[in-house]
């Protein structure tokens, strides 16, 4: 088995106070990917936020207590990459990857549109870019794994209100045409939705009114493979006994002879 933990921490300070890590100690995973540290790495003194047994690597945006990626890998990666080469990306640390033998692990933390007009504008650049750059991790002799917070639903499936949302950010149908070209276009897969078609499995609910009580959510959170990837994983769990951010951690395992 391979297992590999995504989460949104939503600060990453605050997600150790409600005890992300003594969880995620328990856990055993590979590799474990963090978005929205939402600080400097100088910042984090304690050693929880260096688990034992990991090689740690952060990438702080150059805005204090914004954004931010992290990584960690129970193997010693080959290489790390913190730039893509443009904007919103670089100087907001949102890309972390790491390279091992036969593949790679990023850690991505996509823009949200949903605060205004300029913000959706800023996540739509985005988009624009990542699509080539997705092309060209395809031509790559490495299989890839992709933990992200992507702020996008795909389906209907995906997010409980989808009716009333689809003309919100995050559910628009330009955001969801880019996820389709992704799939049906570049062939990469969405290993959750191999494995469950199962409804009411969110990772995201707003801190408003009952919305996490009730599991009135979004699926935000989800790990997209390379087509050479596709059927290798074998198990997931959405946690939810612990309320660590807005966001759930997700766990994937996948067939370790592939990936080892």
């Amino acid at each position: 088995m391979y297992r590999v933990i995504t989460c949104n921490t939503n600060g990453i300070r605050a997600a150790q106070r409600k005890g992300f890590f003594e969880w995620l100690a328990a856990q055993d995973a590979d590799v474990v990917c963090i978005q929205e540290t939402k600080a400097q790495e100088h910042q984090l003194t304690d050693d929880a936020f260096r688990p034992k047994g990991y090689h740690c690597f952060y990438n702080d945006a150059e805005r204090k207590g914004y954004s931010g990626t992290a990584l960690y890998s129970k193997e010693e990666p080959s290489a790390i990459q913190t730039k893509v080469g443009w904007e919103p990306v670089d100087s907001e640390g949102r890309y972390l990857r790491a390279d091992f033998d036969n593949h790679s692990v990023v850690s991505l933390y996509v823009p949200s549109g949903s605060s205004n007009e300029a913000a959706q504008g800023r996540k739509d650049i985005f988009m624009e870019h990542f699509y080539p750059h997705l092309e060209a991790l395809l031509e790559e002799d490495r299989e890839f794994i992709l933990c992200a917070d992507w702020n996008t639903c795909y389906q209907n499936l995906d997010i409980k209100n989808w009716r009333t949302n689809q003309k919100n950010s995050g559910f628009l149908p330009h955001e969801r045409d880019w996820l389709d070209r992704i799939y049906k276009n570049l062939g990469y897969v969405d290993v959750f939705r191999q494995m469950t078609e199962e409804p009411d499995l969110y990772t995201w609910w707003s801190n408003r009114g009952q919305a996490w009580a009730n599991n009135v959510g979004w699926r935000l959170d989800y790990m997209l493979v390379t087509p050479g990837l596709a059927g290798s994983a074998t198990d997931f769990a959405i946690y939810r006994d612990e309320r660590f951010s807005d966001h759930a951690p997700v766990t994937i395992d996948f067939v370790s002879s592939i990936l080892k």
